[in-house]
């Protein structure tokens, strides 16, 4: 049976009467080929509540997220507007921090978390001081894992995040002059973005860019040339998320991109990073576009999909891929530097 032919016939995509693209599916079997096809991890880390017909999420918060300005960014994207910053706990102080952790580390079996934050204007998060609560907080608890978004930093910033004990850098790459000012507002070049990437491939820590597909507007503009940077510094993982229209403000709509431009966006990025880890992240649009996006995602060999959609799981067995599941945020699987973050009883 086809790949085309498995899919419409789930019983989950058939009530939603889900309309696949024949060719772009033929083309996906075909690349996959007649071998053994690569294990598929399903992510559903704490910060978010989850539960699908499939798999469950966990009940303990042993994967937060951290945002050390609460909910505010003073550049306010269009693409964002500060929302994506709403659901996480606010720690704006280092104390603050220090405490929340430990109580969670006592109370909840914390592992690791993801520390983030709103930018100011010229694209960076002001971390420095909260560097030596990480320190103290890595020493009294090696285990933990620790990601963070870098923003734009320059070498020196990137050794100081390695020296505090950050395990995973994030960072988003984008690839257009016109979205960096449009979009982010930010009077910073391609170029910025570049440097950030050397200058966190100059650390020990691993480093895991994330593009987001259909920045400008919901149009694919500098995505491809954003994939040839980042397979220019080899990075450990890559992240890709997919626009999400209902955050843009009311004068400045956003397209939803088709879910057959992500798609392939999804084969160039596996074939510029066929040895990497490739993964779906967390924010897509809803619904039918998630369902198909995480069906594509999953025949085009990607690594590991966050949060997915009603019957992927069963898709992605179908088809031959082995599946299995972890409580941490996509970004932490590389080298397994997520260690064993799973929802103990």
């Amino acid at each position: 049976m086809s790949w085309h032919e498995i899919a419409s016939n789930l019983e989950t995509f058939a009530d939603l009467e889900l309309q696949f693209d024949a060719g772009l599916v033929s083309r996906l079997e075909q690349a996959a080929g007649s071998g053994p096809l690569r294990p598929i991890r399903m992510h559903t880390p704490t910060f978010r509540s989850y539960a699908s017909d499939e798999i469950q999420g966990c009940g303990k918060n042993s994967f937060p997220a951290f945002s050390i300005t609460g909910p505010a960014c003073a550049l306010n994207c269009d693409h964002c507007q500060a929302k994506i910053l709403e659901p996480m706990i606010p720690a704006t102080s280092p104390d603050e921090l220090d405490q929340r952790v430990r109580d969670m580390i006592l109370l909840q079996d914390l592992k690791g978390f993801l520390l983030s934050g709103g930018s100011n204007k010229r694209n960076e998060v002001p971390y420095d001081r909260y560097h030596a609560t990480l320190e103290k907080l890595k020493r009294d608890f090696p285990y933990l894992k620790i990601a963070m978004h870098s923003a734009l930093l320059d070498e020196a910033k990137a050794r100081s995040m390695e020296a505090a004990g950050v395990d995973v850098a994030m960072t988003d790459v984008i690839g257009h002059q016109d979205t960096i000012r449009d979009v982010y507002h930010l009077d910073r070049s391609v170029d910025d973005f570049e440097e950030t990437l050397r200058a966190l491939r100059c650390t020990s820590m691993n480093v895991v860019p994330h593009i987001v597909i259909g920045l400008h507007y919901g149009r694919i503009l500098g995505e491809y040339n954003a994939l040839d940077m980042i397979a220019r510094h080899n990075p450990d993982s890559l992240v890709l998320v997919v626009v999400m229209p209902f955050y843009a403000p009311v004068e400045k709509p956003f397209a939803t991109v088709d879910p057959i431009e992500v798609a392939e966006i999804f084969i160039a990025a596996r074939q510029r990073l066929a040895d990497k880890t490739v993964q779906l992240g967390c924010a897509r649009p809803a619904g039918l576009h998630k369902m198909l996006t995480d069906t594509y995602a999953t025949m085009a060999g990607l690594d590991g999909i966050a949060f997915p959609a009603d019957g992927i799981v069963a898709l992605a067995r179908a088809i031959g891929r082995p599946v299995d599941q972890q409580h941490a945020c996509c970004s932490m699987v590389v080298d397994d530097a997520a260690g064993e973050i799973t929802c103990a009883a």
